[in-house]
């Protein structure tokens, strides 16, 4: 079966580094909108980045200057570097896809579990 694919997560010191991925088929494409959101244990899910079909990226203003997100063509991956991690940031990390991506398309992925700590 088809399916939405995250990866990455782990366990990261305080200031350290981490990439995600999201992978799919058409998860790159130019027509797909995706996002990442976020949810901490006992917290409410909060959105953290959009990739848009023209191209432009959006962010949580506490993540602006740490995360990027950026997309693979040649794999159908989109990413989310994080830099700078800090405690917060600790949460289950989810890739949503929209109306254009494919087989998944408005589609959640099962998410991957990134923890920031000493």
């Amino acid at each position: 079966q088809v399916q939405l694919v995250e990866s990455g997560g782990g366990l990261v010191q305080p200031g350290g580094s981490l990439t995600l991925s999201c992978t799919a088929p058409g998860v790159s494409s130019d027509t797909c909108k995706i996002e990442w959101y976020r949810q901490a244990a006992g917290k409410q899910r909060e959105w953290v980045s959009r990739f848009s079909p023209d191209g432009t990226t959006s962010y949580l203003w506490s993540v602006k200057g740490r995360f990027a997100i950026s997309k693979d063509k040649g794999n159908d991956t989109v990413y989310l570097q994080m830099n700078g991690l800090k405690p917060e940031d600790t949460a289950m990390y989810s890739c949503k896809t929209g109306r254009y991506c494919g087989p998944r398309s408005n589609y959640w992925g099962r998410g991957t579990q990134v923890t920031v700590s000493s």
